[in-house]
């Protein structure tokens, strides 16, 4: 074992002779002759001007106009705009006409474009041989990444494949004809192949999911056996890259499993990409390096720090996992230079390919290297085309094997590959910055990172950090990571355990149900049956009102206290049976794997949270300080709550419902959905076992006449409903007469649904918003209120959009809700199929179909469909239809496709994709609805986060999850008390 501590003096003194080697050269983005050096050099000293900047190169491929690019210059930067483009005359001068806005326009464009040709080799696999061919003459190899659109579609990742294929070939015969270079065409293993490809496996595959393991296998197999059966024959060598953490485990199986078939078995030059700041980076590189010596051919490692650092902390961090990463730029570099001794000590069955632009990473290899025996002509350096330039002629000049790793593609669809260079390079942690920008002293650079002591390298060392709020800030439950196998394994466990449970018989309540028996049965298998109830009848209501009342008179004088520690004690309850709940959920209503987990969580939080809000708002609050008085407010329960629940979301509709009545101090009559009586059932069985006293909370299985029965009872102070309008509107009317010994005016809290629309303007990331729209209209088979059933598509980009949209809705996957890689399930019932066949007629009458999914197997399946030509009059655009339609209109200008989307009577949900701040602003001033999504989909509310609920025809009452719901369910009392007595009062 070699002691790094005893490398060190040879680590700084390779350091010193790359450095030295490196002399005289600066990397061409810091280079002063550049137009980008004021900006960056800006942007390092701005965050916000950072920002801005980014998001402007990368909303300037959706620009066509070079008036368009003006315009959002000045958006993004105002006058400051003049100064960052070095233009000769204001921006406002020059767009006065429309000479002036070319000029300045195409200025722009072409200093943005100069500044992506830094990063891109070409458009073309022509146009960047002959840079490719001048790298090689320097004695440095290539690894060529196709840059594109993100696959959105099976159509897209078959061109990716094609294009793959089709360069490949053409790497192969143009590098044929350059001279012999030994140094670049042999290591440790014998020859190597001069072309190299990297692939991104989400852009050979549309559908590629990490809770479905063999599932994605199974769909990107077919274009992967094709690719390789190109490379091998050329043959050409082919690396993996590494994406998103959450692909990681996905991206290894997919690799392993492929090159494990007969045909890929011995092939030699397959490599793949790992991420030193991931923290199980050590045990994935001894799992490769096994997996290697089994295979008995070797595999290329390509050791990386990692690219995507900032958004997968992001993402993780919403979504309140665990950070697989390092938090630290330090615990990174100092587990680079770990996993560097590993790989080259596995170098008998590992092409190692050391990927940093370090120059202390680097320097550590030779030295590690040297220390271990290693030849070098084991292993190579990579790096990236138009980084680190000064770095690649030292290594050259060193005589070692170097590898440039060389985006090709258009320019502007390139940008987002430019951002993330340009991330890397204006980090506070870059190492190119800190050395060209910041001239920091060669024995800085080379010190050892500071976190080398904090480095594990196990893979159960995961950062627990979430969000960074306070121990008191309330935190959603985060949904499952499936991910992780764990995760997978957890469901298919419960989906196991569930199904032998089938046919639950729901026990009798305290208050006999005299009515017929209600079934519910699997949408995807009609024939089996999940849950029976026996149904309460009006007749029934007397007594269930008896009971509730008494129960009232008990419950209402229960401390806050303890009314609030039985909801925490449920949702611990919740929270160990999570994945036995979403399984119940999956069988009767038919529910994909991700909705029933989020629908379990989303139960949690309203528990959690309105357990929380009620500490808040349940003590008396001290109103004035005038001396010689004191005033209190004080709350109490209503009384007796009606709770009428939907099936679509049917344990955390009812739960925040149910809880937010019983914690407020009344009791709660339960009618959950006929489709919905398990999940009635085992929300009362958890609330019950949490503490609750029987009776407080009564589970009232019926059909609509109960329902209208509980509105109309005397003893029903609240009533709690969510459904459809009419049913809303209905319970509105009635609740309105006052009944015979009725003592309260009823209180109707009605979430009614919408008719919710999209926006995509002409500046939109087209990529983000296909995707989004197809979440948003086919999630759960678009049975969700806030389900988008129209998207309003600016003129300029509508073709474009279209086009993408049907490939992508052609490539959804559509089967049962028990396979985890399930996107679109069946409808409810054979009564919800009916109503969506029919507007699907109405449809076809209306509009023009753009795609239609067929599906033929058993269950209550319609398969997505989307209708264009449609106008705003159109029954289409203005009914709800609670099912997986969506109906495209197009609009001149961002104003009227708001105006568009506000023309119906609803206004629940609205989103917009947009990189315009104009547009944004003027969204978020005149969209009309409850809750405005902003460049993601529109379904998916989290509580606390995004409260929820419309106002118009949506409904009528707080937001769900917001901090004023609770308050719908209480009285405010004011006591108010003269404390001056013989002249005097009391000291406050």
């Amino acid at each position: 074992m070699v002691d790094p501590l005893t490398l060190e003096p040879r680590i700084r003194a390779i350091g010193a002779q790359l450095a030295e080697l490196s002399a005289g050269h600066s990397p061409a983005l810091f280079d002063s002759r550049w137009w980008s050096q004021t900006t960056i050099n800006l942007a390092m000293k701005d965050p916000m001007f950072k920002a801005q900047l980014f998001r402007f190169i990368d909303v300037l491929p959706a620009l066509k106009q070079d008036a368009q690019v003006i315009h959002m210059a000045r958006e993004y930067f105002g006058e400051m705009g003049e100064q960052i483009f070095g233009l000769q005359w204001g921006l406002k001068a020059l767009s006065a006409t429309g000479l002036g806005a070319a000029l300045s326009g195409k200025t722009i464009r072409h200093q943005v474009q100069q500044m992506a040709k830094t990063f891109i080799a070409g458009s073309t696999i022509a146009d960047a041989v002959p840079v490719l061919e001048r790298l090689w003459k320097e004695k440095r190899g290539y690894s060529v990444d196709l840059l594109g659109e993100a696959t959105v579609g099976e159509r897209e990742a078959d061109l990716y494949q094609e294009q793959c294929a089709t360069a490949a070939k053409e790497l192969s015969a143009a590098s044929a004809a350059w001279p012999s270079t030994s140094l670049l065409e042999r290591d440790h293993m014998g020859a190597l192949p001069r072309a190299q490809l990297s692939l991104k496996l989400s852009a050979l595959c549309s559908q590629l999911d990490p809770a479905d393991p063999e599932g994605s296998y199974r769909a990107v197999a077919g274009r992967l056996r094709s690719l390789l059966d190109v490379v091998c024959s050329l043959p050409a060598s082919i690396v993996f890259d590494m994406e998103q953490a959450e692909t990681k485990d996905l991206v290894l199986f997919i690799f392993r499993k492929v090159f494990s078939e007969e045909p890929y078995r011995s092939y030699p030059y397959a490599g793949l990409a790992l991420q030193a700041y991931r923290r199980d980076a050590h045990t994935d590189v001894e799992s490769m390096c096994a997996w290697a010596r089994q295979r008995q051919a070797p595999v290329t490692i390509r050791l990386v720090k990692g690219a995507y650092w900032d958004s997968d902390t992001i993402r993780y961090r919403q979504r309140g996992w665990p950070v697989p990463l390092f938090e630290h730029k330090a615990e990174t570099d100092a587990n680079y230079e770990i996993l560097v001794r590993l790989v080259l000590q596995h170098s008998d069955v590992i092409r190692p390919a050391f990927g940093t632009h370090n120059l202390r990473s680097l320097a550590v290899v030779e030295a590690m290297a040297e220390a271990l025996g290693v030849n070098p002509e084991v292993w190579e350096y990579q790096m990236i085309f138009g980084m680190a330039e000064p770095f690649q002629t030292a290594i050259a000049k060193l005589g070692r094997r170097l590898r440039i790793y060389t985006p090709v593609g258009e320019l502007l669809p390139g940008m987002a590959y430019l951002v993330r260079r340009l991330l890397e390079n204006t980090s506070n942690e870059s190492f190119l910055r800190k050395e060209y920008v910041e001239s920091q002293s060669l024995t800085q650079l080379m010190m050892p990172p500071s976190g080398s002591h904090q480095v594990s390298n196990s893979s159960v060392a995961r950062s627990t950090e979430t969000f960074p709020d306070g121990p008191d800030e309330f935190q959603n439950e985060p949904h499952s990571d499936f991910s992780q196998s764990v995760a997978r394994q957890s469901m298919q466990d419960a989906i196991h355990g569930v199904r032998k449970q089938l046919g639950l018989v729901l026990p009798e309540e305290q208050v006999h149900a005299s009515g017929a028996e209600l079934i519910t049965r699997n949408p995807d298998a009609p024939e089996q049956i999940i849950g029976r109830a026996r149904a309460y009848t009006p007749s029934d209501v007397v007594s269930l009102n008896q009971m509730s009342l008494k129960r009232f008179l008990e419950w209402s004088v229960t401390s806050v206290e303890s009314r609030v520690t039985i909801l925490r004690q449920a949702s611990g309850l919740m929270r160990r049976r999570r994945y036995e709940l979403a399984a119940w959920e999956i069988f009767e209503q038919g529910k994909p794997w991700r909705e029933a987990d989020a629908d379990v969580a989303e139960a949690i939080d309203f528990l959690n949270f309105y357990a929380d809000e009620m500490l808040r708002i349940g003590v008396p609050q001290r109103l004035g300080h005038a001396p010689g008085e004191l005033n209190h407010r004080l709350v109490g329960p209503r009384g007796v709550t009606a709770v009428i629940a939907p099936w679509n979301f049917p344990l955390a509709i009812p739960a925040g419902m149910v809880s937010a009545a019983l914690v407020t101090g009344n009791t709660v009559l339960f009618k959950p959905s006929e489709r919905a009586l398990v999940m009635g059932h085992l929300l009362v069985e958890i609330l019950v076992e949490a503490g609750l006293p029987r009776g407080v909370l009564q589970l009232v299985p019926g059909g609509p006449e109960i329902g209208q029965a509980l509105v109309t009872a005397p003893v029903v102070a609240t009533i709690a409903f969510t459904g459809s309008r009419d049913v809303g509107l209905s319970i509105l009317d009635a609740a309105g007469v006052r009944a015979s010994g009725q003592s309260y005016v009823k209180k109707v809290i009605a979430e009614m649904g919408g008719k919710n629309a999209i926006i995509v303007d002409d500046t939109a990331d087209v990529d983000e918003a296909v995707i989004g729209v197809v979440t948003s209209f086919t999630g759960y088979s678009g049975q969700k209120c806030s389900a988008c059933s129209r998207v309003i598509v600016h003129a300029d980009v509508y073709d474009t959009f279209v086009r993408r949209l049907a490939d992508a809705v052609m490539s959804l996957r559509i089967g049962s809700p028990e396979d985890p890689g399930t996107q679109v399930g069946p409808l409810i019932d054979e009564r919800a199929e009916k109503r969506v066949r029919e507007y699907v007629r109405i449809g076809k009458e209306e509009g023009r179909i753009l795609v239609e999914r067929q599906v033929n197997q058993p269950g209550y399946f319609v398969g997505p469909i989307v209708f264009i030509d449609v106008e705003s009059s159109h029954r289409l655009a203005q009914e709800e239809i609670f099912g997986p339609v969506l109906s495209v209109m197009k609009a001149k200008t961002c104003e009227e496709a708001i105006c568009l989307a506000n023309d119906t009577i609803y206004a629940l949900t609205g989103g917009i994709y947009s990189r315009s701040p104009a547009n944004i602003e003027l969204a978020r001033k005149r969209f009309d609805v409850g809750n405005l999504y902003i460049n993601r989909p529109i379904t998916g509310a989290l509580v606390g986060r995004q409260p929820f609920g419309g106002h118009r025809l949506s409904g009528v009452g707080a937001k769900a999850g917001g901090t004023d719901y609770l308050w719908q369910f209480l009285v405010t009392r004011v006591v108010s008390e003269q404390t001056i007595r013989r002249g005097f009062a009391p000291a406050e």
